[in-house]
């Protein structure tokens, strides 16, 4: 195949692309499942512990956008072609307008800034393409990156769901976020640094 030319290319930026989930993504799917503390934040439990199976069926089910749970599934991998995460749309809900997303940052890519700008070129593609209204989200309480993230892609606290999620024997909250389409748009308006 000849060699891709992603000079205007949607899905990247300066840092990072965003594909469809291949069949060979299976091993970091796995590597991935063993970071006890991001998978908690992500699942909000504690899950049993991983299997190669598990790791390949949950690929082969979202290779290539063929998930059947509307989900929108991607990987997200920086310029040099490694894969650093994954994201996804979830919860769309066309009627209403809203939706959510979904993601995680393996560890050794933490930090870099390559989640900030997933979520922004979800959100442009949400609210600009998909013609969404509203992202809503939550983080399990004390995932401060995450939170962290979420304020600085524009979002704002809405509220906090007390003692929602039962894990390591208490209770915790969910602290609940959400952004507008009009809320974005002026974010990305009155940036000058063109997010």
């Amino acid at each position: 195949m000849r060699n891709i030319d992603y000079i205007d290319y949607y899905w990247q930026d300066d840092e990072i692309r965003l594909r469809s989930i291949q069949a060979e993504d299976w091993e970091s799917s796995y590597l991935s499942e063993f970071d006890t503390p991001a998978r908690r934040f992500l699942e909000c439990s504690i899950e049993l512990p991983p299997t190669i199976s598990g790791a390949k069926k949950f690929v082969e089910e979202n290779v290539e956008f063929s998930s059947t749970n509307g989900r929108i599934m991607f990987t997200i991998e920086n310029l040099n072609g490694e894969a650093v995460g994954g994201i996804n749309l979830n919860s769309i809900d066309e009627r209403n307008g809203t939706f959510s997303i979904g993601i995680v940052i393996d560890h050794p890519y933490r930090g870099k800034g390559y989640g900030t700008r997933a979520v922004h070129m979800l959100l442009k593609y949400a609210f600009f393409e998909r013609r969404l209204n509203k992202f809503n989200d939550y983080v399990l309480e004390g995932n401060k990156a995450s939170a962290a993230m979420l304020t600085k892609v524009g979002c704002v606290q809405e509220g906090v769901r007390r003692q929602v999620f039962y894990i390591n024997g208490r209770y915790h909250d969910s602290i609940l976020f959400g952004l507008t389409k009009d809320e974005y748009g002026d974010l990305l308006h009155n940036d000058h640094h063109n997010i």
